[in-house]
């Protein structure tokens, strides 16, 4: 089930709500954990039993480390925790991945598992995984199952993130107050990230669409579809992160926020504090800091960074071309620990074509299919192959498109939230938007429900991951 679908706004959602604050509290998260369970068994119900598995395997693991914490008992529990959350996620995502390329270095031929990769199984799993290190290092276990189940499967942010850690809710689950102010303010968020989906996200992928259909390639078009895809990805997985953020704000929870307009950013070290804000911080307090963080001297911080960046790279797919993303970051926060970031500071500008240009390459060799595309699309920005510089379907798609990129490239920006907040502390801009907003909203959600019921079925990016 998607959030940007009929039967997921005009039916899930309404029936769930409905329920939920119909029902005393004591039963709220009941109600939460198997809405959660028909939302994610909607798609795939065959994969209800391995999360429900994986809920089961955590809740017991997380029973044991904070029974023998301080134990080597303790810390053996926190290891097979973590080994059979990884052994599940690396089953159905990367075990195919690992016997292509056995197959390719021995000239062997073994069966490939072609499993079906189960939706967000990267993202409940990092919060399995989560919940066993922060018990280990002295959170209190949850001895409440159901509060543990909700918090894995809660459908909110189950499929796409942000990744929330269990010692940022673990006090939530328990007590959380609602009130119809957080739902009102939830609904505005949620309304503002469907609104990034359907009206830039999908109307970008169109453009990527028509790119990679395309037989008349150009330079100007392949510089057309890095824009473009770029903005496609911020303005997906920031719409999800959004409408996650409102509907977390409706049942009177507060998850961190997971995007900071990265594209403002005057560095590549910057770009990632404000990119994914959750999967960074996951990766620096579970990976970075254990192996070392920058404790143990310039060398081992590099060799840290290295092994972080080719690990989210891994995180995000089983292809080369992930790997290859990863390591691309891993050299440019390098080079900017080294030296690079004393030169970005005397200059503004200079920082912000220089992020922006990095940060382009890099979507487009995590958008190609293979290595083969990657490299291809690389030099095809750079006029490799004899390609010509201009084309009239790069002309016609700029013509097409050009509004939709500059609403891109504006929403990308904190402008329109700058201007809105401006507005709302100004006494008269305050009522009159107080008037506005809920008609502006209404009338978005009109609009959006004409292309839902015209449109075609557009899952999100990060459902694949």
């Amino acid at each position: 089930m998607l959030f940007s679908s009929i039967s997921f706004l005009y039916y899930f959602l309404p029936l769930t709500t409905a329920i939920y604050f119909a029902v005393p509290k004591k039963c709220k998260n009941i109600v939460l954990l198997l809405s959660s369970l028909l939302f994610y068994g909607w798609g795939e119900p065959k994969y209800v039993i391995l999360m429900v598995f994986s809920i089961l395997a955590g809740y017991g693991f997380g029973l044991m480390v904070e029974k023998y914490r301080g134990k080597t008992a303790g810390k053996i529990f926190c290891i097979l925790s973590v080994c059979v959350s990884l052994l599940f996620l690396i089953c159905f995502k990367y075990a195919d991945f690992f016997i292509g390329n056995f197959n390719a270095v021995t000239g062997m031929n073994l069966s490939l598992l072609r499993l079906a990769l189960p939706i967000g199984i990267s993202f409940y799993t990092f919060q399995i995984i989560s919940y066993t290190l922060d018990v280990y290092r002295g959170e209190t276990a949850q001895k409440n199952i159901i509060h543990l189940a909700a918090y894995i499967a809660m459908f909110p942010q189950l499929i796409a993130g942000p990744i929330v850690r269990y010692c940022d809710i673990a006090g939530q689950l328990a007590c959380r107050e609602h009130s119809w102010h957080k739902v009102a303010l939830g609904i505005r968020r949620f309304v503002i990230g469907l609104a990034k989906k359907i009206l830039l996200a999908n109307q970008l992928g169109e453009l990527c669409s028509v790119f990679r259909a395309s037989e008349e390639k150009s330079v100007l078009f392949y510089w057309l579809y890095a824009v473009a895809f770029a903005l496609h990805i911020y303005f997906d997985f920031s719409g999800y992160s959004d409408m996650a953020i409102g509907l977390g704000k409706v049942f009177g929870f507060r998850f961190l926020e997971n995007f900071n307009y990265p594209y403002i950013s005057s560095s590549i070290t910057e770009f990632w504090r404000r990119w994914h804000i959750s999967l960074g911080t996951w990766f620096r307090d579970y990976v970075y800091i254990p192996l070392g963080g920058n404790r143990k001297g310039k060398r081992r911080q590099l060799l840290n960074i290295l092994v972080v960046w080719m690990l989210t790279g891994f995180w995000h797919g089983a292809a080369w071309n992930f790997i290859l993303w990863g390591l691309f970051f891993a050299v440019l926060l390098t080079l900017e620990k080294l030296w690079l970031l004393n030169i970005l500071k005397r200059n503004r500008l200079l920082a912000h074509v220089y992020t922006l240009f990095f940060v382009l390459l890099s979507f487009v060799v995590f958008n190609a299919e293979n290595m083969g595309q990657a490299f291809s699309d690389i030099t095809g920005l750079f006029g490799g192959g004899g390609i010509p510089f201009i084309s009239a379907e790069a002309v016609y798609c700029l013509k097409s498109f050009g509004i939709v990129l500059l609403a891109g490239g504006v929403g990308a920006t904190p402008a329109v939230h700058d201007f809105i907040k401006r507005l709302s502390e100004n006494t008269v801009g305050g009522k009159i938007l107080n008037l506005v907003e809920p008609i502006g909203l209404a009338l978005l959600m009109l609009v959006m429900t004409a292309y839902l019921v015209d449109g075609s079925f557009n899952p999100f990016l990060y459902f694949r991951f």
